[in-house]
């Protein structure tokens, strides 16, 4: 029989820095996607915040604080980062466990706002695209959930099956950027 070996999305890809920017990967314990049933996006609000502290998150936003939170990922939908459900909240909603259908990516530094501006038709501006806002748009042509986690920082998640083409794309933005800025990559 064959021995498997568990391997991260972007295994042997990340960390990567490049003129004072960094991409490099995270491999929550959970990802779930947590969907609510009619009519019951505020009970499942309610208990979201008794059990993890955090409220579902509204169109475009992020909740929670730390290494836990939940990210709007489309209409009533949000996943829960990095921990399991309580199982209290399949009262309200539909849990379905993404642990192993997404890459989580973070890209930090100064110009962070330029790597993604050649990749995303988002406005990241920090005075319009604030901490704490989530969307779904295009990384190049891929589909992805952008999110600003910092002043500098952003939290982008893929597709598994897109995540060496989305370190690829953002690897070649991040030398554009170092290049343009006469930073050494």
């Amino acid at each position: 029989m064959a021995n498997l070996i568990a391997k991260s999305p972007a295994d042997g890809l990340l960390p990567l820095e490049i003129g004072g920017l960094t991409l490099s990967e995270d491999s929550p314990a959970a990802i779930t996607a947590v969907m609510p049933f009619a009519g019951q996006v505020k009970p499942l609000s309610t208990a979201l915040k008794a059990a993890h502290g955090m409220a579902f998150p509204g169109p475009n936003r992020v909740t929670g604080s730390g290494e836990v939170k939940a990210y709007w990922s489309g209409m009533d939908q949000a996943f829960l980062i990095s921990t399991a459900p309580d199982q209290s909240l399949a009262t309200h909603a539909a849990l379905v466990d993404q642990t192993d259908a997404w890459a989580v990516l973070n890209i930090k530094g100064a110009e962070v706002e330029a790597v993604l501006a050649r990749l995303t038709p988002l406005d990241l501006n920090p005075s319009v695209f604030k901490r704490g806002h989530a969307a779904r748009s295009l990384l190049g042509h891929m589909s992805a959930l952008i999110a600003r986690s910092g002043a500098q920082s952003f939290t982008i998640l893929v597709f598994r099956s897109m995540a060496a083409t989305a370190v690829h794309e953002l690897e070649l933005a991040m030398k554009a950027v170092a290049a343009r800025a006469g930073l050494e990559h």
